[in-house]
């Protein structure tokens, strides 16, 4: 089975900002001085950390197998 690909962890790194945007946007609510959230916000950030760092280390690794060809410049 193949390894996550760079695109792969763009997008779930995409899914958790826009769960975070959703989270930040209230919606939570209060019944009876009781604070009823939909969802975890420290999950959701952790998500965020943790697919964009797989995202940034995708990035760097794609760049390294690329050869460099060097032109002499001439004189």
């Amino acid at each position: 089975m193949a390894g996550i690909t760079l695109a792969q962890a763009e997008a779930q790194l995409a899914l958790y900002l826009a769960a975070e945007a959703a989270v930040l946007a209230k919606q939570s609510y209060e019944i009876a001085g009781r604070k009823l959230t939909k969802a975890n916000l420290a999950e959701i950030q952790q998500g965020i950390a943790t697919w964009d760092e797989r995202a940034k280390s995708l990035s760097a690794n794609a760049g390294r197998g690329r050869g460099r060809t060097m032109v002499p410049a001439h004189r």
